[in-house]
This record gives C-alpha cells, structure tokens and sequence, in this order.
C-alpha cells in the first residue's frame, strides 16, 4: 500500500502539473470506486484544478469550484498522469479526469480487488468525512509528542500502523522506523520510556523525511507503477542488518510480514513463530 512518502510524492508531482489546467470531462470505468453521488462526479467537468494535498494516505485533488476529490489507493491503487487517455482495454482504469489540453489524470488499480475508492465532496465536507475525521495526527512532519500518543497496551508495530492513533505509516516503513528506533516491534506502547519515545518520534520524522528526500531527488513523471522504496529492512529478512551486519530476522503473518534485527531490537532474541512467541517486550 502507498504509505505517507509515496502519497506525498504523488501529490508533490503530480499537483504541480495539473495545477491551472481545465477539466474537460470526467468518466468512471471502475463504477465501484466512486463511493458519492452528490454531487456527481461530472460536476467536475469545466472546472480548474488548483493542486493536490495530502490526508494521511489520501490524495485530495481540489479545483476552482470548491469540490474536492477525495482518492484512497488502498492496496494497488495509483493516481499516474498521462499524455494520452486511456484505452478500452486498459483494465486498470478506476476514474479517469480527462484536461483540455489532451493529458488525463488516472486512478488505475492493479489486481481483481477493486478497493481504491473515490468521493466527490464539498470543500467544507472534506474535514468531516469519516475517512479524515477519524485519522490520528499526521506522523510527518511534525507529530505530536509519542509519549502519551502511544501510551497503550497494545504492540508499537500495531499503533504505529494505526491511522486513528497516527496517519501515514504502514506495514513497510514501520519496520524501518522502529529499527532506527532500535526497539522491538511487540514492546507495548505503554512500556516505553519517555527517551524511548522521543527517539521513536525522531526516528518517524527522519525515516519519512528522508525517504520523501529521496523521491524527490531520483522521481519524475511520468510515475512509474512500482515505486523504488528504499528500504533498508523490510522484506530483507535474511539478509545483514545495515547497522550491526546481524542477519534480519522475520515474523510471518497471514497477508503481511514484520522484518526487525535481533541485535539491535530484541536483545538477541528471535520470534520464530507468531504463535508460539512469549517475546512481549
């Protein structure tokens, strides 16, 4: 899933390309993915996009009308610009925004899914939205003190990746977060000391910054369909830590997995099943 960098990148490029161009007309091939029907989603048709913002890992495309289109890539989803329209055959297509001057912003969803959604809203709507009201502060740029946000019993790679108690962070930049931390992924937020905390909230401010340095250093549109995260630990389980040379170690969940180093976050100590782990710290 395109987590905080990703999505900031996106809205970065791509608002600064569309922003002043004129909507010529609008169409949803993906019928599903648009989630409102007041106002309808060719209201946007004739209006002048004003850029892209971001909402924890929502794209808000907003225009001169004062209509917001609220996107959610969910899983596969990617919000790409072209300098054609898309074909009849192309199946990823979900929304397709179609500019006078021939380009055409696409919603395009890979896999057979279909959970990226779309909703055309009225700009004062937008913050009410349940999808909006219900996230957590904004883990980028500057989050609120970790101390009493994550003061619960529950894991740090669970509340971290929790959009109600902090927005943007998912399964892959977690893993990165918390070994820069150097903390355990299963210690429970209401254990964590206030240097821990503090260092955990650098961690989470420099790991996203500097990813969303790197974007913009080494991306240009056209974007491509696969972002080059760099990442340093996630999924490179087996392979040395950068920081110690230990090998990385892995959890297996059913649809996701947690990559942490045993030396630098769990005292030497390895989880070698879920199920079968007392390793709580």
């Amino acid at each position: 899933m395109p987590e905080l960098p990703e999505v900031e990148i996106t809205a970065r490029l791509l608002g600064a390309a569309v922003a002043g161009a004129r909507v010529e007309s609008t169409l949803a091939p993906g019928i599903n993915a648009i989630k409102t029907f007041d106002p309808p989603l060719h209201a946007l048709d004739g209006t002048t996009l004003t850029g892209i913002s971001r909402r924890g890992k929502q794209l808000a495309l907003a225009n001169d009308s004062g209509l917001v289109l609220l996107l959610h890539l969910m899983s596969a989803g990617r919000l790409q610009l072209y300098d054609r329209r898309a074909g009849l055959r192309d199946r990823t297509s979900r929304v397709l925004i179609r500019l006078d001057d021939g380009r055409e912003l696409r919603l395009r969803e890979f896999g057979t899914k279909q959970r990226a959604w779309a909703k055309l809203l009225r700009a004062e709507q937008v913050d009410t939205e349940e999808s909006v009201a219900t996230l957590g502060p904004e883990a980028w740029p500057d989050p609120p003190p970790f101390g009493e946000l994550l003061r619960e019993a529950r894991p740090l790679h669970t509340l971290l990746r929790d959009q109600r108690t902090i927005a943007g962070i998912g399964r892959s930049w977690v893993d990165e977060i918390l070994w820069q931390a150097r903390l355990s992924p299963f210690k429970r937020g209401k254990d964590l000391s206030e240097e821990e905390a503090t260092t955990l909230r650098d961690a989470t401010v420099a790991i996203l910054g500097g990813a969303i340095d790197h974007y913009e250093q080494t991306l240009r549109l056209p974007l491509p369909d696969r972002l080059p995260l760099p990442l340093k630990v996630h999924r490179r389980h087996g392979e040395p830590c950068p920081s110690c040379g230990e090998e990385l170690k892995a959890v297996h969940y059913e649809d996701y997995v947690i990559s942490y180093c045993p030396r630098e976050q769990t005292g030497g100590r390895v989880l070698k099943d879920r199920r079968m782990s007392r390793l709580l710290k």
